[in-house]
């Protein structure tokens, strides 16, 4: 049985805006994003709102429904109460577009500068072998939906701008994470995490494993074990100890740089992707 709800909706641009009142009908079994559907239909034809899948597993539909990061399609109208005004918001930490529309450029651009998989340099394409386990392991990260959601909510750039630039934020420190433990990826991606992806940054707070629709323990299962291994290799007095006699130093480094095989017929691109789809080189390059 329907009934008239209550909304408050930002509407706006990067120049400014603020909420809206609407009184808009619902009918049993809708969503958040249904709503903003007649909305657009009825009352509201200029609104913008980016969505694609309504089936949340494109990641394009996230806001802030009374102040709290979901994807618009997942979040039912029967999770609120009949006289409760539900306000609907852009994501806070990226620039609003217009309306419930962000630029969540930030996150493609910290996506192209994580390396990519470097296999050893005597496996061609075709050969690699890897153990259950070890595809077990790290299958739970390639859920992610890449809603954003966890980046939005992580307080290191949600509340500071000036960390943009020196941190990747969590959902590509867990892809740091993901190639750390693939059996065949030989580039030292705990230097890359700490180094230039800015782990450190990372107080554990759980906010973006808190949000995540695909449950995906960001948190647990990969920063927290992404810190101890950066910690073992950088600050254990013992490995500091072996570096110094067995002049580790060198080694660690060739393995920083390392970009793993390429094909004979494409050679692939300098972050060591043999595949064309691949050529993910840092910002800034062709």
């Amino acid at each position: 049985m329907g009934y008239a709800a209550s909304f408050k909706v930002w509407r706006g641009d990067a120049e400014g805006g603020d909420f809206v009142d609407y009184t808009v009908d619902v009918e049993e079994g809708e969503v958040v994003l249904d709503i903003m559907h007649r909305l657009q239909a009825t009352q509201a034809g200029d609104m913008a709102v980016r969505w694609n899948c309504k089936a949340g597993k494109c990641g394009s539909c996230s806001a802030e429904v009374n102040g709290r990061p979901r994807l618009m399609c997942m979040t039912r109208m029967s999770t609120f109460t009949e006289d409760e005004t539900i306000s609907v918001a852009p994501i806070r930490t990226f620039p609003v577009i217009r309306d419930l529309v962000t630029d969540v450029d930030f996150n493609y651009q910290k996506a192209r500068e994580v390396p990519a998989f470097a296999p050893p340099e005597d496996l061609a394409p075709g050969e690699y072998r890897m153990a259950q386990a070890d595809v077990e392991r790290s299958q739970e990260f390639r859920k992610c939906i890449e809603c954003y959601l966890c980046q939005n909510v992580c307080h290191v750039v949600r509340d500071h701008e000036e960390n943009k630039e020196p941190f990747s934020g969590p959902r590509y420190l867990m892809r740091f994470a993901e190639l750390d433990m693939h059996p065949l990826d030989v580039r030292n991606r705990k230097e890359d995490a700490q180094e230039d992806a800015g782990l450190g940054f990372c107080n554990i707070t759980k906010c973006c494993t808190e949000v995540c629709p695909e449950h995906i323990k960001i948190t647990d299962n990969a920063l927290i074990p992404m810190k101890e291994r950066v910690v073992d290799r950088k600050y254990d007095p013992l490995v500091w100890l072996g570096k110094k006699i067995f002049k580790r130093e060198d080694l660690e480094a060739e393995q920083r740089g390392a970009t793993g095989a390429r094909s004979l017929e494409n050679p692939g691109p300098d972050n060591g992707s043999s595949l064309d789809a691949d050529r993910i080189g840092p910002v800034g390059t062709t």
